[in-house]
C-alpha cells in the first residue's frame, strides 16, 4: 500500500505542478481497518483550477498503472478544485473521478471517458467529512485550509443517499451495508464519525441481539476477507430494521 501511495503522490506532483493543491487519505487506510482484500485506497486530490484533458489523460494512464499494483479493490479518486472545499459546496462538482467500476469504459474508450468522467457526486461529502475528522495529508496544503467543515444535513443527505435502499441491495452486497448502515445509525444517533469495523462495534453495543451474529459474520469477514453465508431472510430484516430507525431520527 505505502509504495504505491508514494508513487501516487510522486507523479501526481510531476503531473498536476503547480496546479496542485493537495493529496489527501481517507477511508479505511486512516481509519486503522486496511484490509488488501476487502479495501481500496481512498485519495482526494484538490487542484486550484480546471485540467486540460491531454492533462487528464496523463493522470488517468498513470491511475490505471497503479491500480493494478494495489490492493483487490483498487484505487478510488476524485480530482475536485479547491473552490468548491471551502466554502463547502453540495453536491460537490468534480473535476475527474476513478474505480475500478469504470476500468472497462477507460480501455474501451478513454477520449469518451476523460470528456464525460465530470459532474456532481454526493458521496464527496461523506469522503471529505472523513477527512476533516481522520484524514491524512499525504501532500501539500493542510486538511484545515483546505477544506470547511461539511454542514450536518449535507453529510446526513450523503450518507442517507448510500443506504436509502439497503433492503433491496443488502443481498448483492451484505457485508458492506451491514456494516455501512451500523456507522449511519451511530452518526445520526451519538454524533460519531465511524469505520466499517467500528460500526460493527458499535451496532454489537446499541441494536438488539437479534442481529448480533449477522453483524459478527460481516465483521468476521471484513476482517480476514473469508467468504460468508449469511442469512438473507435475517440480513433483509435487519436492513428493514435500521432504516427504520435511520429514518426515525432524522424525523425528528
Amino acid at each position: 500500500m505505502d509504495t504505491v501511495i508514494d508513487s501516487f503522490v510522486k507523479r501526481s506532483q510531476e503531473i498536476l505542478k503547480d496546479n496542485l493543491v493537495g493529496i489527501y487519505l481517507h477511508g479505511s487506510a486512516v481509519m486503522g481497518c486496511y484490509n488488501p482484500d476487502k479495501s481500496d485506497l481512498d485519495l482526494i486530490v484538490v487542484v486550484n483550477d480546471p485540467m486540460t484533458e491531454a492533462v487528464k489523460r496523463s493522470f488517468m494512464d498513470m491511475v490505471v498503472e497503479l491500480n493494478s499494483k494495489g490492493p483487490s479493490k483498487g484505487i478510488e479518486m476524485s480530482i475536485v478544485k479547491k473552490s468548491v472545499c471551502k466554502p463547502f459546496v453540495y453536491p460537490t462538482p468534480f473535476e475527474l473521478h476513478f474505480s475500478v467500476a469504470h476500468i472497462d469504459w477507460y480501455r474501451k474508450d478513454l477520449d469518451n471517458y476523460i470528456s464525460k468522467m465530470k459532474g456532481e457526486d454526493k458521496d464527496l461529502a461523506a469522503h471529505f467529512t472523513i477527512i476533516t475528522h481522520r484524514g491524512k495529508c499525504l501532500y501539500g496544503a493542510s486538511i484545515k485550509d483546505t477544506f470547511a467543515d461539511v454542514p450536518t444535513q449535507d453529510y446526513i443527505d450523503s450518507i442517507w443517499n448510500d443506504i436509502a435502499d439497503a433492503e433491496e441491495e443488502i443481498i448483492d452486497n451484505p457485508m458492506y451495508l451491514i456494516l455501512n448502515l451500523a456507522r449511519v445509525h451511530a452518526y445520526l444517533k451519538d454524533g460519531l464519525v465511524l469505520s466499517k469495523k467500528e460500526g460493527g462495534e458499535w451496532a454489537l453495543k446499541n441494536v438488539p441481539e437479534r442481529y448480533h451474529s449477522l453483524i459478527q459474520e460481516a465483521m468476521n469477514e471484513y476482517a480476514d476477507g473469508a467468504g460468508i453465508s449469511y442469512n438473507m431472510n435475517l440480513a433483509k430484516e435487519y436492513a428493514g430494521y435500521m432504516v427504520g430507525e435511520i429514518e426515525g431520527i432524522m424525523k425528528e
